[in-house]
């Protein structure tokens, strides 16, 4: 999954603020669902044309707003919305996507996978 990001010169908005209002929606939306895992600052930097400053900038303020989080030198992530939580669910989640991918299993066998474990764990509620 890539970002689909337009920066448009001539906007009245600068470019960092594009750049914050559109990962911001896409996060929203769920088209960057909690977990993604974003680029660097010089990557998107240099696939935008734009000072790493000015990502750097946005990323700042999305980090403000909750939308993403930094992880030391893991990288920068889409953050959960929610409660407490849902943030710990969604981030035991993304730990157990990049467990199973990295086991090759598919996305359908993870999904069934980890509905089998859902269900035992709520049996008897």
């Amino acid at each position: 999954m890539t970002l689909n990001i337009t920066i448009d010169p001539d906007a009245p908005d600068a470019p960092y603020e594009q750049l914050r209002a559109q990962i911001s929606e896409q996060a929203r939306s769920g088209a960057l669902p909690v977990g993604h895992r974003l680029p660097t600052v010089r990557g998107l930097a240099e696939q935008l044309g734009l000072a790493a400053n000015t990502v750097a900038k946005a990323y700042r303020a999305l980090e403000s707003d909750g939308v993403i989080e930094t992880r030391g030198r893991h990288g920068t992530f889409v953050a959960a919305a929610g409660d407490a939580a849902e943030r710990q669910a969604a981030a035991a989640a993304a730990v157990y996507a990049a467990q199973v991918r990295r086991l090759g299993l598919s996305a359908e066998a993870a999904v069934g996978v980890a509905g089998e474990a859902i269900r035992a764990a709520y049996e008897g509620d």
